[in-house]
């Protein structure tokens, strides 16, 4: 399954209603970490069925960003039945993103 672009038109359908759970990569493209985690975020969303992979581009979407109180990237945040239920900021590996949306 491809990475799903987000934006304040399709967050809330994407995200808030998902029947399934769904990690949110919040990035932007001058950020050199973000860089590093975007090709595990797009490798993971190549490999998994039993979650969504979606990314938000933080300088475009400001006004999600500060929904979601991003003030450092990346940070990745899993949703579940709408509801926030995990959040990391700064770059993990893959087995960590894993672990944190599966539990």
């Amino acid at each position: 399954m491809a990475v799903v672009v987000l934006n304040e038109n399709n967050f809330e359908e994407e995200v808030l209603k998902s029947d399934i759970p769904v990690l949110v990569d919040f990035w932007a493209s001058w950020c050199g970490p973000c860089r590093m985690l975007s090709p595990v975020v797009e490798q993971i969303s190549g490999e998994v069925t039993d979650f969504k992979v979606a990314s938000v581009n933080a300088d475009d979407e400001m006004e999600l960003a500060e929904r979601y109180g991003i003030s450092s990237i990346p940070c990745l945040i899993v949703f579940r039945n709408g509801e926030e239920a995990a959040r990391s900021v700064g770059v993990i590996p893959k087995d960590k993103i894993l672990s944190l949306v599966r539990g």
